[in-house]
């Protein structure tokens, strides 16, 4: 929350449309929005029985009240503390301090469902949207707000309710994605299990080998879902080891040979890699590289190849996973969200565990680049070292200041 608050000279237009600008309410107008909504017993009275955080946002969508809910979960005792933020800042996104203008003027606002809902209210619309909101701790966050037009001594403002439903989405993709997976997964089992029964000599040593890598991709799913889990809840240990870097890709690349994804495909490590010796947690840095090998091999066509090497870049190994595609604007913006995909409603873990496994807990870089000319390369950035501390059990439950009582917001 270190943006300035007041700026009576930001003017300029925001470039995603021409609705949107950067510039602030002064102090004084905040101040004075401020107390006519706290003078009012009844709307205070209201806004604290709610059991969710609703704001006042003037028409810079600068807060000029808040209920008790948000002052709770802030560790705030007064709603001057808040009082001239935006919405971004109070929720800890990554991209609220990136622009001079802060929160709602960056390139990744064009896609938020909270910038859209407070603008359709200053227009004069009733709004509900759901909002995927990456945190500055490498949190995840995901909300359904609802704006509502107020006008109020001829000046425009905008309700903002907001409900958590993080452990909503959690829920459905556990029940729409992990069982889906693993209920394939135990079906083909099952199939080539009843196959061994009537197989012949000459077909059971490839039944065999099917069941075995079936078999192996269950227990696998189920891991990968515990440590997301995990991860999140601030529970995952880190064990650091000694892994060399071109043996682990090599690794890799004959583990998912087999995998459905690489059906004529190719998975190359380049014979350039610089093998490094490292000192990280082994599983979970295969964890994120997994799902990069399984992000580029599901975004090719058959024929194409996927590109694998490590390089040295002072003191971190670069891990770099090459594909001739091209991820389009609208979806860079969203990679990283949880549960953003265009693979279909549920999906969408795999980009998000990939910030959230090598950032937080082996304390790298992802990042990534696409373009037509050179296709797509996503980027693991790791310390030679993992050092200082990977305890993270302490890390926040919903937005980035702690929990004074312990409690989550009601969804």
């Amino acid at each position: 929350m270190a943006n300035d608050r007041t700026d009576s000279t930001e003017h300029a237009q925001w470039s995603g449309g021409p609705h949107l600008d950067g510039s602030r309410m002064p102090q004084e107008a905040i101040r004075d929005a401020a107390a006519l909504f706290h003078r009012d017993p009844l709307l205070r009275l209201i806004s604290d029985s709610v059991p969710n955080i609703l704001l006042v946002l003037n028409e810079s969508r600068q807060i000029v009240f808040a209920n008790k809910r948000l002052l709770k979960i802030l560790g705030c005792q007064n709603v001057e503390d808040v009082c001239g933020l935006r919405p971004g800042q109070v929720f800890s996104c990554v991209h609220a301090d990136e622009a001079p203008m802060g929160c709602g003027t960056t390139e990744f606002c064009r896609t938020c469902g909270a910038v859209k809902a407070i603008l359709g209210s200053l227009s004069g619309q009733e709004m509900v949207e759901e909002c995927r909101i990456l945190q500055t701790d490498g949190g995840a966050l995901e909300v359904r707000v609802w704006t509502t037009p107020l006008t109020i001594k001829g000046k425009r403002y905008s309700l903002f309710a907001v409900a958590d439903i993080t452990h909503e989405k959690r829920r459905f993709t556990l029940e729409r994605v992990f069982f889906h997976d693993l209920l394939n997964l135990a079906g083909a089992i099952q199939g080539f299990s009843e196959f061994l029964a009537e197989a012949s000599d000459e077909e059971l040593p490839e039944i065999r080998r099917m069941i075995c890598s079936l078999a192996g991709r269950l227990v696998e799913e189920i891991r990968a879902h515990k440590t997301i889990y995990a991860a999140e809840h601030g529970e995952l240990q880190v064990h650091p080891v000694s892994v060399e870097t071109v043996p682990l890709l090599e690794e890799l690349a004959e583990s998912y040979r087999l995998h459905p994804a690489a059906r004529n495909r190719d998975i190359v490590v380049d014979p350039a890699s610089e093998n490094v010796t490292v000192v990280t947690d082994r599983s979970l840095l295969m964890r994120v590289l997994e799902n990069m090998l399984k992000n580029a091999l599901e975004a090719i066509q058959p024929g194409q190849k996927v590109t694998m090497r490590s390089r040295l870049s002072g003191e971190n190994i670069v891990f770099e996973v090459h594909n001739p595609g091209t991820i389009p604007h609208d979806v860079q913006l969203q990679i990283f969200l949880r549960s953003y995909t265009t693979k279909g409603q549920g999906r969408g873990l795999g980009t998000y565990s990939m910030k959230l496994l090598g950032e937080r807990y082996l304390k790298g870089k992802v990042s990534f680049e696409s373009s037509p000319e050179s296709g797509t390369v996503f980027r693991f950035s790791l310390p030679l070292v993992l050092q200082g501390d990977t305890d993270t059990s302490e890390s926040e439950e919903i937005i980035g200041a702690t929990h004074t009582d312990g409690s989550s917001w009601a969804s």
